[in-house]
């Protein structure tokens, strides 16, 4: 049996097409148990077995490093060969080695450091103090996330200040501003500005734009509706001429909202990738049909979801399609 042949057996026919769709806009809708994983690692390696593109030339982008390491483990089991080169990680880890290599361009280091969530809400303490602020009106916790939403809008201590409006909008702005300054001053970035800067980086400097378009042929997110506004643009100041863009998610399983995703990323995606194809991951091989419809019976309330039906068969129900 060929490699080729090897790559696309005992998928069903809606991973089956996900797999082999691989040109243009494509949103994957992934129920629970449907086998997301199993379509993500079989699409990269068929694209990579097709020639369509080198290891280097595709960017996987997930949660945690758990997903990542998983799934590009799982591509090298099914091609046996070297594929070192190929760029599967998160969100952070992939700006971080991307500032490394052109933070120069903004005033930074390439050894620049990285504060852990401890490290910035210490700096964010000691500016409200300086500032003469009240810790208890102004807690660096608070005061962090509201940096932190502010980042992950694309929204700088420059801008927050021009829109800010009474005391305690003025009093972030003052905060926001000096923690920049500190940050400046010590080489340093918060995790939100491992995104920013990535972002604004390649907003700001078109030839550094097209270097890392031309590079790049294929992009994959999964995850897509945990994504954010910041992580949104970043996928779309990546995306080469030929929107080669295959996103991964499910509208009911959002689960964090709480860190500012924008669950209009996976609504409106044939809106800001028109032509996008859409196809729906339904088999579910984890569940039965009464654990099923008990479920759909509850999300079918929510209004925001694209809309879909799981089901299952007894035999599949213990298939290991999900994988």
């Amino acid at each position: 049996m060929s490699l080729m042949s090897k790559l696309l057996e005992n998928l069903n026919p809606a991973q089956l097409e996900a797999v082999t769709t691989t040109d243009g806009p494509l949103l994957v809708i992934a129920g629970a148990g449907s086998g997301k994983t199993r379509v993500l690692t079989r699409r990269i390696a068929h694209i990579l077995v097709e020639r369509k593109a080198e290891p280097y030339q595709m960017l996987a982008v997930t949660f945690t490093n758990k997903a990542a390491g998983e799934m590009k483990e799982r591509v090298g089991e099914l091609l046996g060969g070297d594929i070192s080169s190929l760029n599967v990680s998160t969100f952070h880890s992939f700006c971080a080695k991307f500032l490394r290599r052109e933070s120069h361009l903004i005033g930074y280091d390439s050894n620049y450091t990285i504060f852990d969530a401890k490290d910035a809400q210490t700096v964010v303490k000691n500016c409200i103090k300086e500032l003469g602020l009240s810790n208890t009106q102004f807690t660096p916790k608070a005061q962090m996330k509201k940096i932190s939403d502010s980042k992950n809008k694309l929204i700088s201590a420059y801008d927050f200040a021009k829109t800010s409006s009474g005391y305690f909008e003025d009093a972030t702005a003052k905060i926001y501003s000096l923690y920049e300054k500190r940050l400046k001053e010590c080489d340093a970035m918060d995790f939100d500005d491992l995104l920013y800067n990535s972002v604004l980086l390649l907003k700001n400097h078109e030839e550094l734009g097209d270097k890392y378009r031309n590079r790049f042929k294929y992009l994959m997110v999964d995850e897509y509706q945990d994504t954010n506004h910041v992580q949104y643009l970043l996928m779309k100041y990546l995306l080469g001429s030929h929107n080669n863009i295959c996103v991964v998610g499910d509208e009911d399983q959002s689960i964090y909202g709480w860190r500012g995703a924008d669950i209009r990323n996976i609504l409106d995606f044939e809106k800001d990738f028109p032509g996008a194809k859409i196809i729906k991951l339904e088999q579910n091989y984890r569940s039965t049909n009464v654990i099923l419809d008990a479920a759909s019976a509850v999300i079918d309330n929510n209004e925001a979801r694209k809309g879909k039906k799981l089901w299952t068969d007894q035999r599949a129900a213990t298939s290991y399609n999900y994988c």
